[in-house]
């Protein structure tokens, strides 16, 4: 995985942007639908199906994930697909997840990519 480089003193835009997706990202169903779209696209009755949710509130956070750019879409007849906007916001939420897994079972850091095993990082 390719990692950008971020400066200690980030640009105020990007700042923003930051603010603006972990605030689209804060509330459990945005990030469930998230993980539904990691393996691809699927329509708004697929993600309804899947979370057992009205179709006005799935659509609700949809909106939210669209407008914060987290989200596409594409419409074919009468249904609309939804999909990650990009591989950064699923990597973001499989990392937020292992944050969270090593937290809760009390597991060690994992190494620095190019560290060298039992090196200093």
């Amino acid at each position: 995985m390719q990692q950008h480089p971020v400066p200690a003193h980030a640009d105020p835009e990007d700042l923003t942007r930051v603010t603006g997706l972990f605030k689209a990202l804060s509330e459990p169903i945005r990030v469930q639908l998230v993980l539904l779209l990691k393996d691809g696209e699927r329509n708004v009755g697929q993600l309804v199906e899947a979370l057992h949710l009205p179709q006005s509130t799935v659509s609700r956070h949809l909106a939210l994930l669209r407008s914060a750019d987290l989200v596409r879409t594409r419409r074919e007849t009468t249904s609309v697909y939804y999909r990650l906007a990009d591989g950064h916001v699923g990597r973001l939420v499989q990392e937020a997840f292992s944050h969270a897994q090593h937290e809760r079972l009390d597991l060690p850091d994992h190494p620095a990519p190019d560290a060298a095993p039992g090196g200093v990082h």
